[in-house]
C-alpha cells in the first residue's frame, strides 16, 4: 500500500517561497529547495514538475501570506489616503524585522529577474500589479470625491504602483526604515496636495 504524504503541495510552495524570495530564481538550487521544503527532489518534481513551476506556485503563497494582509484595508470600498499610508507602514514595519540586504518584494524582484523571460511569471506579476492598481484607484477616487475635484484617477494610481515597486526595490539596500517612511510620506503628501 502506498504511504500517505505527510505534506501538501502548498506546504512545499510555502517553504520554498522564503528561499526564492531571499535568493532569487536563478541563484536558488534544487539542493536548497530540498533542504528548505524537507522533501526529496523526486517529491518536488512529482508535485510541481520542476523548479520553475514551484517558483510560479510561490506567487499564490506570497499573495496569501504577505499581500492580502497588507492590502486588506486598502481593498475596502471606502478606502482613502489613510489606507494607502497604512499599507506602506505595514510593509515597512515588516522590512524593519530584517537586516540589509533585505528581500524586498518577491513580486518586484521577479519583475526584473524572471518575468521578461517567462510568460507565466509575467502573468503573476501583472495580476499583482492590477490588484495594487485597483486598491490605489479606489482610495484615490474616494479622496477626490471628498474634495470634489476632477482628476485623472487611473494615471495617479498607475504612478503610485510604479512608486511602490521602486520603494520596495530600494528597501533591499536601505538600512534605515525611517528613511523609507520619509520617502513614502513625502510621496503621499505630494499626492494629497495634487488632490486638493
Amino acid at each position: 500500500m502506498p504511504r500517505t504524504k505527510s505534506y501538501t503541495s502548498d506546504d512545499i510552495a510555502q517553504r520554498a517561497l522564503g528561499v526564492f524570495w531571499a535568493n532569487g530564481y536563478a541563484a536558488t538550487s534544487m539542493a536548497e529547495l530540498v533542504e528548505a521544503t524537507g522533501v526529496s527532489r523526486k517529491s518536488i518534481y512529482a508535485d510541481y514538475g520542476g523548479k520553475l513551476a514551484l517558483f510560479v506556485a510561490c506567487f499564490d503563497q506570497y499573495q496569501n501570506l504577505v499581500v492580502t494582509p497588507a492590502l486588506r484595508r486598502l481593498e475596502h470600498s471606502d478606502a482613502g489616503l489613510d489606507e494607502i499610508a497604512a499599507y506602506f507602514e505595514q510593509q515597512i514595519s515588516l522590512a524593519e524585522q530584517t537586516s540589509t540586504p533585505r528581500p524586498g518584494c518577491f513580486v518586484g524582484n521577479s519583475t526584473t529577474e524572471v518575468a521578461p523571460h517567462n510568460a507565466a511569471v509575467a502573468e503573476k506579476v501583472k495580476h499583482h500589479n492590477q490588484r495594487l492598481l485597483k486598491g490605489f484607484t479606489t482610495a484615490i477616487g474616494n479622496a477626490i470625491r471628498a474634495e470634489e475635484k476632477p482628476m485623472h484617477v487611473k494615471e495617479l494610481a498607475e504612478e503610485l504602483v510604479v512608486f511602490t515597486t521602486g520603494l520596495w526595490a530600494h528597501s533591499r539596500i536601505e538600512p534605515n526604515c525611517d528613511h523609507l517612511r520619509k520617502l513614502a510620506s513625502t510621496y503621499l503628501k505630494n499626492l494629497a496636495r495634487s488632490l486638493a
